[in-house]
């Protein structure tokens, strides 16, 4: 790497005017300089040492001088919960753009701080190519220098409409002065000695007020004093004679602010890692961080199971899964959800549709507080308003208004849509993402990348009019030749890519898996307007028909089991051809994987996968999946052939029925009996057990499966547990004997 130059050294005068108009207008500046590598590192060079900046970071592949150490952009949420004054982003051709870092770290850049983004000379033309983290989105057999540059090109056009940025492309000696905002008139003072901003001061009263049965859920985009909310209203909580109190988050970094709060209010307390202890009048305090999966278990301690169970405040509740999260709703009497609107690693919106519902249903009285105000920056940030144009953090599905109203206007048709068409197109391109975004648990940066440039991907979106009221993202597998499929089926080989082929091939032994050619329903999503009118039928037969015309034998979904998906996707014809025997980090759900044939032969292959499966569902069941959810379990064990029920087996239903035996010993013709009633459920039923003694046999499940009870038997003595079965076993009895 060569020394900058004199003239380029003297050519950073107006730094310090820059800077000085991020630190009046409390704003974050942005400098871009597209340009070859050599000459758009130096340039950075040059800025990192004409200052002396606070905890600057420079992120990239390689460090451009030997003084710099580099951070590779996979490590970037290491840094979350840091503060830093410059920010260099090396997004050339050789390091390659990492969405999901830029997301993270432009939240850690302070207020008059500088994000420098160095990027190929070609961007400043709006044109671009894959760059070296495109290797991530390539797959077999494809090279990443052969995928299209859609996302990076929409990136590059972002950033040359963008008026409030410092343009330095090659050839030019100093930058283009960007057009910086008018400063903001300052906010409205708190009246409160501690909050910054009245939406704070108000999160934080109703913190402070926690009811029994009444969560309250904080929502605000980066930047608005979330988790420092969170942290004085634990303070106040203490205050209060509160004695101990939870909090949780997926990572620790994520809650540095909540107790950086509680040190600067209690400067004589103590903190030991993971726990705050102060001494107050009420006596000893204690605010205490927990890893998500260790929250429930900590309700086992002694020292806690001798009082009611804490207070939980949970921070960045959009990236934790919702089993965990309804699982805490039930334990914890008071409890607060906070969640960032805007996630570099989930978007609260898809916690919103997935988590609001539960919320309603099980404690109707909850409210949500949303922080608009920023706290660590002002309104009108450059980078702030950049980011959200660069990762469409904004992206937003059609209003309920307008597509009720396309619904009524227009038929429903179908398209296949043109990726690098639509990246040119932002209102169809945000309305077509943003539902995307809406219907799904964890949507991040990257995906969007995935959707333009993923290879071998297809789109076909329903539209009325010109209003997109569902979308299907497609992803082709398979194909495999044979000997190459016979290495990954015996571990030696695991190709990037190719999910579902692979892991049906590699976990279930089935070489065909991969040699077979699959189209994978990576996502689908369709409008709330238009729910329950047959969208996501539509969408699928449409696949499927595509799919026979390049002969393709096989459709394929994977996704976080859960009960009214199952059910879903069986009713448009997919079977069950594996689950996953560890819950997914992304969803904390087991994964299930299910298949559709479209011609004869491949029905027949999937039919002896899905048939082994049930073979081994039971084993699973009472060792390694005897925790899955009771809704999951008979959803799973509603597919397949219903046992033949004889008079022997009614016998010995009979028999048990009547006091004889034990459970241990009638069991496995209890389950025998239990299937072949089950199985003969229709859909409809299966999907919604009904009346009492109806879900009472639906839970019984639990109990001959899986080792454990559910519902009112939890909290029997084990005679009347018994007595339980025995009027359940009777029941089954007749409704198995009963003429239809």
């Amino acid at each position: 790497m060569n020394a900058p130059s004199d003239d380029m050294t003297s050519s950073i005068a107006w730094l310090d005017d820059l800077v000085d108009a991020c630190r009046e207008r409390r704003h974050r500046g942005v400098i871009w300089i597209p340009a070859p590598p050599e000459t758009a590192h130096a340039r950075a060079l040059s800025l990192w040492r004409a200052r002396a900046w606070q905890a600057p970071l420079w992120v990239g592949q390689t460090a451009p001088s030997e003084s710099i150490n580099v951070l590779v952009p996979r490590q970037a949420r290491t840094r979350l919960g840091c503060e830093h004054d410059l920010i260099v982003i090396d997004a050339g051709a050789e390091s390659g753009f990492d969405p999901d870092a830029f997301g993270a770290l432009s939240g850690t850049l302070r207020a008059g701080g500088l994000m420098i983004v160095l990027t190929p000379a070609e961007w400043a033309g709006g044109q671009a190519g894959p760059d070296a983290d495109y290797a991530r989105l390539a797959h077999w057999p494809h090279a990443p220098t052969i995928l299209s540059a859609h996302y990076l090109a929409r990136l590059a056009r972002s950033l040359l409409r963008e008026a409030n940025i410092w343009r330095w492309p090659d050839g030019q000696a100093s930058p283009f002065p960007a057009r910086m905002p008018e400063a903001s008139a300052p906010a409205a003072s708190a009246p409160d000695d501690v909050c910054i901003t009245h939406d704070q001061q108000e999160a934080v009263h109703r913190l402070t007020r926690l009811r029994r049965r009444r969560p309250v859920v904080l929502s605000a985009d980066r930047g608005r004093g979330k988790s420092a909310a969170l942290g004085i209203a634990a303070a106040r909580r203490l205050a209060a004679g509160e004695t101990m109190l939870w909090v949780t988050a997926p990572r620790r970094a994520a809650v540095e602010p909540l107790f950086e709060r509680l040190a600067a209010l209690y400067p004589h307390g103590h903190r030991a890692e993971t726990r705050f202890h102060v001494t107050l009048e009420a006596g000893e305090c204690e605010v205490r961080f927990l890893a998500p999966d260790a929250v429930m278990a900590a309700l086992s301690e002694p020292s806690v199971e001798r009082h009611a169970p804490p207070t939980l405040f949970v921070d960045e509740a959009a990236a934790i899964p919702t089993p965990l999260l309804a699982r805490w709703l039930d334990a914890f009497p008071r409890l607060a959800f906070a969640t960032t609107v805007h996630g570099y690693e989930g978007t609260g919106r898809g916690f919103q549709v997935r988590f609001y519902a539960r919320l309603s249903r099980r404690t109707p009285d909850w409210r949500e507080i949303h922080l608009r105000e920023p706290v660590r920056w002002a309104d009108g940030d450059p980078l702030e308003r950049l980011t959200r144009d660069m990762l469409l953090l904004d992206a937003a599905p059609a209003a309920d208004g307008e597509a009720e109203a396309a619904l009524a206007g227009a038929p429903l048709h179908i398209r296949w849509l043109d990726r690098g068409a639509l990246a040119h197109d932002e209102h169809a391109l945000e309305a077509l993402f943003g539902l995307l975004v809406q219907a799904h648990y964890r949507t991040t940066p990257s995906d969007l990348r995935q959707l333009l440039d993923g290879p071998d991907v297809r789109l076909v979106g329903a539209y009325a009019g010109e209003t997109c009221l569902g979308v299907c993202q497609v992803q082709a597998e398979g194909g495999f030749p044979d000997d190459l499929a016979e290495r990954v089926v015996f571990g030696e080989r695991r190709p990037r890519g190719h999910l579902l082929a692979q892991s049906l091939a590699a976990h279930g032994g089935w070489q065909t898996a991969l040699t077979a050619r699959w189209w994978r329903i990576m996502r689908i999503a369709v409008h709330p307007a238009a729910r329950r009118r047959g969208v996501g039928r539509t969408l699928v037969e449409a696949v499927a028909t595509a799919a026979r015309r390049h002969d393709v034998a096989h459709l394929g979904v994977s996704f976080g089991a859960e009960a009214t998906l199952i059910a879903f996707w069986r009713r448009l014809g997919f079977i069950s051809l594996r689950l996953g025997l560890t819950r997914e980090a992304a969803s904390g759900e087991h994964a299930l994987m299910m298949g559709r044939a479209l011609t004869i032969p491949a029905g027949a292959s999937l039919s002896t996968w899905s048939d082994d499966f049930q073979h081994l569902l039971p084993s699973l069941l009472a060792f390694e999946l005897a925790h899955l959810e009771t809704d999951v379990v008979t959803a799973l064990l509603h597919e397949g052939a219903a046992p033949e029920v004889n008079a022997a087996l009614c016998a010995r239903l009979e028999r048990f029925a009547q006091g004889g035996g034990e459970l241990a010993l009638a069991r496995p013709w209890l389950c025998r009996a239990w299937l072949a009633w089950w199985r003969r459920q229709p859909q409809e039923t299966a999907d919604e057990a009904q009346d009492e003694d109806t879900r009472a046999l639906h839970d019984w499940a639990a109990t001959l499966f899986q080792g454990r009870e559910v519902g009112v038997t939890c909290v029997m003595g084990r005679q009347a547990r018994l007595a339980h079965w025995r009027r359940l076993a009777g029941l089954l009895r007749c409704r198995l004997t009963a003429t239809p």
